[in-house]
């Protein structure tokens, strides 16, 4: 087991729960599944690709497979990065274990919510079979050696998947089953500030995040660039971006504000979340330079969607 037991105990007292004999799969249950389920409100994700994908926020699986593992640490990470490891350490679970471990914490995390009043109990039936897969909870999912097959588990019980990368496993991507959408988080426009905001646990990890970026295109999926903005740090150079961003030539990008909770509050200030308008105001930018379009947004999370 890669991860402490005392660790785990911390974990678990957040709302985390470990699936698999090695301890290195959770589940969490989102925020906004919680909301969903009491009718107050999606998330964002529901909100730009529910028409196109069917994604709703009471259905969605937040998952990992690789709590442990991460070759970054990144500033405004609202995890505890000090407990991950830059590469695997110990035995590994099942794709299939993962996913049907998910699945059943999930129900367990879930089970609370049948005796509330103010539960949608149509949306508590339904949430009870998952019908999309975040792989994106904590951890560097592409770390996980049987990546691909979790994504092929997802598809198979008929579940649309979103992997979301840090990039810095470009030999992974090459030979990836496909997701339902790929995200790759670009977070610096240039190398300096890369090295600052994402605390690199390995060497090279600039020139293989690029390499994960030029090999997007081959990706017959829908394609997303995830841009977390840290006002004071990356919040700049959209023409910088842009030229990463060409690279990769992705259908979407996700511009959005660092938001100040969790363990990040130990490492940056409230002073360091951008409004909603300053995310506005950059993705403006963004469209200007690259040819995308704004297309939606949502101010309580403060993220922007632009479409080519």
């Amino acid at each position: 087991m890669a991860i402490l037991p005392r660790d785990v105990a911390d974990l678990e007292r957040s709302g985390y729960r470990f699936v698999g004999g090695h301890k290195h799969g959770a589940v969490k249950i989102c925020h906004w599944t919680r909301k969903s389920l009491l009718d107050r409100g999606v998330c964002y994700k529901e909100q730009f690709y529910w028409r196109e994908l069917g994604v709703r926020s009471h259905r969605c699986l937040q998952l990992t497979p690789s709590l442990p593992f991460c070759d970054h640490k990144c500033v405004f990470c609202w995890r505890n990065v000090e407990v991950t490891y830059p590469s695997w350490v110990g035995g590994v679970d099942g794709s299939a274990e993962i996913l049907s471990g998910a699945v059943q914490a999930q129900r367990q995390l879930l089970s609370g919510f049948k005796g509330n009043p103010n539960t949608n109990m149509r949306k508590w039936v339904e949430a009870q079979e998952p019908k999309h897969c975040a792989i994106s909870l904590a951890g560097e999912p592409t770390i996980y050696p049987e990546v691909s097959g979790l994504i092929e588990e997802c598809r198979k019980c008929g579940m649309t998947s979103f992997l979301v990368t840090n990039g810095l496993h470009p030999e992974v991507l090459r030979d990836m089953a496909e997701p339902t959408q790929l995200y790759i988080s670009v977070v610096a426009p240039d190398r300096e500030t890369y090295e600052i905001v994402c605390r690199p646990q390995v060497q090279g990890g600039w020139r293989k995040l690029n390499e994960s970026l030029e090999l997007m295109p081959s990706f017959s999926c829908r394609k997303v660039i995830r841009l977390t903005m840290v006002k004071g740090l990356n919040l700049k150079d959209a023409a910088g971006y842009t030229k990463l961003i060409e690279r990769a030539k992705c259908d979407y990008i996700e511009v959005k504000a660092y938001m100040h909770v969790g363990f990040a509050r130990a490492r940056l200030s409230l002073e360091n979340m951008p409004s909603h308008g300053e995310i506005k105001d950059f993705a403006a930018e963004l469209a200007g330079e690259g040819g995308y379009e704004i297309v939606d947004g949502s101010e309580p999370s403060r993220v922007v969607l632009l479409k080519r």
